[in-house]
């Protein structure tokens, strides 16, 4: 389960970046996106998808541990 690292882009794009494959991606949808559960099943732009356990809308920049989705 890699950390994670999300933030808005100067377009206020949502970008995600694993920093041990130095790969940074935009999202392009967010399961939960509400100021009271955010996260879930995060698709980027290369199709590839993770999955962030929800909280509580956060202030970004946030580090986070993600898993690929579909990973038992």
């Amino acid at each position: 389960m890699p950390s994670v690292m999300l933030r808005r882009n100067p377009q206020g794009q949502l970008t995600f970046y694993i920093a041990k494959k130095d790969q940074e991606e935009i999202v392009v949808s967010l399961e939960h996106d509400s100021a009271d559960c955010w996260g879930g099943e995060v698709t980027l732009g290369d199709g590839s998808s993770y999955y962030i356990e929800p909280i509580p809308q956060p202030r970004l920049p946030i580090t986070l541990r993600a898993k690929r989705a579909g990973e038992a």
